[in-house]
């Protein structure tokens, strides 16, 4: 088919995507008006507004934008858009969700006035939000009940746009369902529906180190020694198991997977910040960067957070154990710090805000202990790899230019080595984008491994 005799589904003048516009200005100027203190439908009305409007708005733009096109992935134009190309849209949509994460996570900390911030955002868009969480968590919304909210909300909408994209993909189907799935279920729905049993909210996709407060002792009240028959015989707590739980997938499930899957099992299954990385993020992958220097500061970085992590840990216990005579003080130091410029700095504000202009992966490829853990596991044990066929390369970049990981895959298919790199989440875009089916996820017996 001729590109240039499809006419481009966002052409001014077609009344269904004219519709799917308004419909998208409309939700958007609800939460809009509320801000700026002008009277808005209360209930399930504003709801039905924002976020209703918004997600049928874009599911009619996505639908139009997927299947006015053959199947396939099209990319065409995607470095001549201001908003993923890193032109003055792109920049100015990086500062709205920066400020979105500085307002949510810190908007406590900023004064407004007599208040702050966050009451501010509570009165006029948060407590909006009652309705739904009154029924899930028989509490009011607040800052953290929105956030996780829209965060599920983008990887469910987004995720179909993926589907629609890539519709002709099983792989990158079946993948973006899982992770829908996982945010929707065990990153949203069950933590909360927990709160509203009266039990600990406990997020099961996550667990120590992304999840470290998982493994800190005081999290661990009944696990002392002479507790295990307590523990077996199941009088213990609910949230000790759901503890016992995270050390397995931690300890056991985590090593066992990736041996035989890689990190993909993970990073691009299951994890939620993979998931908005793969679904609301995927219109900026190719903006990560390819360079051997930011390859060795990925490395640098990311294991330096895993050791900072582990000596935390390790310090909270040898506190724990010696009843806060060994390091006095440095254990909270040491873990207000992580958390704060860790946990929620590097992972949340930069690692969703810098979207548009450092590619989808900064968090996941630069800080994210985790994926530092499953990465070391992949590259020296696990029998993933991507297999290439260098015979059939034409060179045409497409694989180095969608990696999100910022691995230049073009490099190893080339020479028709396999790629095994700590970094590959295996998402499978490489191969998507291949026109020769030079590449292949396999996970077999490796007997010879290139870094």
């Amino acid at each position: 088919m001729n590109r240039s005799s499809t006419s481009s589904p966002f052409q001014p003048g077609q009344p269904f995507d004219l519709m799917a516009t308004l419909l998208v200005s409309i939700s958007l100027a609800v939460p809009l008006l509320g801000i700026s203190g002008l009277p808005t439908p209360e209930g399930g009305l504003y709801l039905a507004l924002f976020p209703g409007l918004l997600c049928l708005g874009f599911f009619m733009l996505a639908a139009r934008r997927a299947l006015s096109r053959p199947a396939g992935i099209d990319n065409h134009g995607i470095y001549h858009s201001s908003v993923t190309g890193r032109g003055l849209a792109g920049i100015l949509l990086g500062v709205i969700i920066t400020g979105l994460y500085v307002i949510i996570y810190f908007g406590n900390r900023i004064p407004l006035g007599e208040a702050t911030l966050h009451q501010f955002f509570q009165e006029r868009l948060y407590s909006n939000f009652d309705p739904i969480s009154q029924w899930m968590r028989s509490k009011p919304a607040d800052n953290w009940f929105f956030y996780s909210f829209m965060y599920t909300l983008a990887v469910f909408v987004f995720g179909i746009r993926m589907i629609l994209k890539h519709r002709h993909s099983a792989y990158q189907i079946i993948r973006t369902i899982s992770v829908m799935i996982v945010q929707t279920g065990f990153g949203f729905a069950i933590p909360y529906l927990l709160q509203g049993l009266q039990k600990p909210d406990f997020y099961f996709s996550y667990f120590w180190p992304l999840k470290p407060e998982y493994l800190y002792p005081e999290t661990w009240p009944d696990w002392v020694p002479g507790a295990l028959g307590h523990f077996f015989s199941g009088e213990a707590e609910l949230f000790t198991y759901f503890l016992a739980f995270g050390a397995f997938m931690s300890f056991v499930a985590t090593p066992i997977l990736t041996y035989f899957f890689g990190k993909r099992w993970y990073c691009s299954w299951v994890c939620g910040c993979g998931g908005l990385a793969n679904t609301a993020g995927d219109p900026f992958r190719q903006l990560s960067d390819k360079s051997l220097a930011a390859w060795k500061l990925e490395r640098w970085i990311i294991h330096s957070v895993l050791v900072l992590i582990v000596i935390v840990t390790g310090v909270l216990w040898a506190n724990s154990l010696s009843d806060g005579n060994l390091l006095p003080g440095w254990g909270k130091d040491l873990r207000e710090f992580y958390g704060f410029y860790i946990g929620l700095i590097f992972s949340g504000v930069v690692g969703v805000g810098f979207y548009p202009l450092l590619g989808t992966r900064v968090w996941c490829r630069f800080g994210c202990p985790m994926a530092a853990i499953l990465g070391i596991v992949q590259k020296f044990f696990s029998r993933f790899r991507i297999t290439t066929n260098g015979g059939q390369c034409i060179s045409c970049g497409n694989c180095s230019t969608y990696c999100e990981m910022g691995i230049d895959v073009r490099w190893y298919a080339q020479r028709g080595q396999n790629i095994v790199r700590a970094s590959c989440v295996g998402c499978g875009m490489c191969s998507a984008v291949c026109p020769r089916g030079v590449l292949n996820l396999e996970n077999g017996i490796v007997t010879a491994r290139v870094q």
